[in-house]
């Protein structure tokens, strides 16, 4: 079974606007709503790819309420564990392609709530289980967390790790099967300014002798560098219309499990996760297969 954590999880409103003005009334041209999360993308994507896969996390108030009925109306399997306080809520305006948010305040996630996930996540999962951590903690979790779950998980059970600053640094102290920085945590994490792939395929090496064993960089329009025990691949980004970058790289982790959960190869793996992350980019709302499987021949990987 495939199992995402969100440990954060928010309703995403999107605002669409074609000249937003600061300071004065603005009316958007287009909204909506969506449930909100990495681990939560990443779950409805493999929904999307006819993929099972277990939805976990914290809610709490009528947004949790609207984050659980939506995904129930998706069919999607939950496991949320309720919090007193409200799931936040995300600002998302693009202003005629410029895209900025405003992140919500976290609500409070407390020690008995922790204990619950822990003892979920220590008696559930199995040897060959997949469990994807991802996105940010909140200010009331140590951010020692994804490495205190990993662990009590069973060995054998493959981990991704999406995230960035101290929960990745802690989390490293455990070998972890797959990381998916960007350029900029990459940067963070090492607080320098690495800007060829050269400097970038140096940083993903010391990654993997801290505890990852496959890297996968994004650099947004630039591509991406997979580095992997034997081979570095760098891959292209296929041509499209930007929609949304949201999602994107919640889309690509999405597509590399569908790839890993199907025996595909390692590169073939990270060939559809660029074609779902692109297809994500290029649509409202998240990837549906026939899109991603539509961008797979505008492909391009090379082995450096």
């Amino acid at each position: 079974m495939i199992y995402t954590l969100t440990l954060n999880p928010a309703i995403d409103y999107f605002l669409k606007f074609d000249n937003y003005q600061e300071g004065s009334l603005n009316t958007p041209k287009e909204t909506y709503k969506l449930p909100g999360g990495k681990g939560i993308n990443v779950s409805t994507i493999l929904k999307n790819y006819n993929t099972e896969s277990i939805c976990v996390g914290f809610i709490g108030g009528f947004t949790g309420n609207f984050i659980q009925s939506s995904l129930e109306d998706l069919n999607l399997k939950t496991k949320f564990f309720k919090v007193k306080d409200d799931t936040r809520i995300n600002i998302k305006i693009n202003n005629n392609g410029l895209e900025s948010e405003i992140a919500g305040t976290s609500p409070k996630i407390s020690k008995e709530n922790l204990e619950e996930l822990l003892e979920f996540f220590k008696t559930t999962l199995c040897n060959g289980d997949i469990l994807i951590l991802s996105g940010s903690v909140p200010a009331s979790v140590p951010k020692d967390i994804y490495n205190k779950i990993i662990n009590i998980i069973p060995e054998g059970v493959k981990v991704i790790l999406d995230t960035r600053g101290d929960p990745l640094k802690f989390a490293l102290k455990n070998k972890v099967f797959l990381i998916k920085p960007n350029k900029d945590e990459i940067n963070e994490f090492f607080n320098t300014n690495f800007t060829t792939n050269e400097e970038l395929i140096e940083a993903g090496k010391k990654l993997q002798a801290l505890g990852a064993e496959n890297v996968l960089i994004s650099l947004g329009a630039k591509g991406s560098i997979f580095i992997t025990k034997n081979n570095i691949y760098l891959g292209n980004v296929p041509t499209g219309t930007l929609i949304s970058s949201n999602g994107s790289g919640d889309s690509m982790i999405g597509g590399f499990v569908y790839g890993l959960y199907n025996n595909f190869s390692l590169e073939d793996s990270y060939k559809f996760g660029i074609a779902s992350g692109s297809a994500t980019a290029f649509s409202k709302g998240l990837a549906q297969y026939d899109t991603t499987k539509s961008l797979l021949k505008e492909i391009k990987i090379n082995i450096v």
